[in-house]
């Protein structure tokens, strides 16, 4: 399942989304390209989307999600990545 928390993370003068797969990044990468949402965006275990972006991003069909839950669910997929730590 796709899903996206709050926009709540500032940076770069804005604030930003996670977009994040508890499935598998090959979902997380193919939706993420479907919205025409740059590579570069990805950062170890999401996508950073800008707050402008997210009803798009929603209306799409990303579940929205509190930030502690995203976390909690990529922990639970084995798909968190955290800083520090090799990305494969």
């Amino acid at each position: 399942m796709i899903l996206i928390d709050p926009p709540n993370a500032a940076g770069h003068g804005r604030l930003w989304s996670h977009l994040a797969s508890d499935t598998s990044y090959d979902e997380l990468h193919i939706f993420a390209a479907t919205l025409g949402i740059p590579p570069r965006g990805f950062d170890r275990d999401h996508y950073d989307v800008p707050a402008d972006w997210y009803a798009d991003v929603v209306a799409a069909g990303a579940v929205p999600v509190t930030s502690r839950e995203l976390v909690a669910r990529l922990t639970a997929a084995g798909l968190r990545r955290r800083k520090g730590r090799p990305s494969g």
